[in-house]
């Protein structure tokens, strides 16, 4: 999907004010930045703490981690275009192989009711601006689509607890289980709107 978005964005780029190299800015920038922010964070938090002082540290490193991208985005670069949620992702892939798995765990316990509540945001902001009746108005795509990832879902879920020798019950409920849109869906979805819709908001 990042190659399809800077394909768009590459072709049509032109019309807009923004220089060619702000494409490949939108990506690497982003994981960069969050890689950067990481590196400390990962130092930082591999030192046992208690709960509270572990939660600050960490929203305390994300809180930065966010500034430097804030700063890249309005003052550095001719136009916001940076992807928060790439920066969120790579400062968290980073910290979180810089330190033990046992750690990591403590962690994720201590921090688990903020970050589910920061999900709720996330994807309450994405779904609040959906027009339905533009799916709806699809027709045929949207059921072919629908169809078609229904059985990708459902038939590759069966056939890779069969040949994995997964319980039964894996078997049949995992695929439906896997069917509704949330999480690495609408992040991703959201992501490719993002980068869009300051260069190409007519696509996005």
């Amino acid at each position: 999907m990042f190659f399809t978005v800077i394909g768009i964005v590459s072709t049509k780029i032109s019309e807009q004010s923004l220089p060619y190299y702000v494409v490949f800015l939108v990506v690497l920038l982003p994981i960069v930045v969050g890689i950067v922010a990481g590196i400390p964070a990962g130092f930082i938090l591999k030192k046992e703490r208690s709960q509270k002082s572990t939660v600050v540290l960490l929203v305390v490193t994300i809180l930065i981690a966010a500034g430097i991208g804030l700063i890249f985005n309005h003052i550095v670069l001719p136009k916001p275009v940076l992807n928060f949620m790439l920066i969120g992702m790579a400062f968290s892939a980073t910290f979180s192989n810089m330190i033990p798995e046992e750690r990591v765990e403590k962690i994720m316990e201590y921090f688990n009711s903020i970050l589910g509540i920061g999900m709720i945001i996330v994807i309450l902001n994405l779904g609040a601006p959906l027009n339905y009746h533009l799916i709806l108005g699809a027709g045929l795509f949207t059921a072919v689509y629908i169809i078609f990832r229904a059985l990708g879902k459902i038939g590759g879920a069966y056939f890779g607890a069969k040949i994995t020798h997964s319980p039964t019950t894996v078997r049949k409920y995992l695929g439906p289980i896997l069917l509704p849109h949330s999480g690495v869906s609408l992040i991703f979805t959201g992501i490719a709107v993002s980068v869009l819709s300051g260069p190409v908001p007519e696509c996005a």
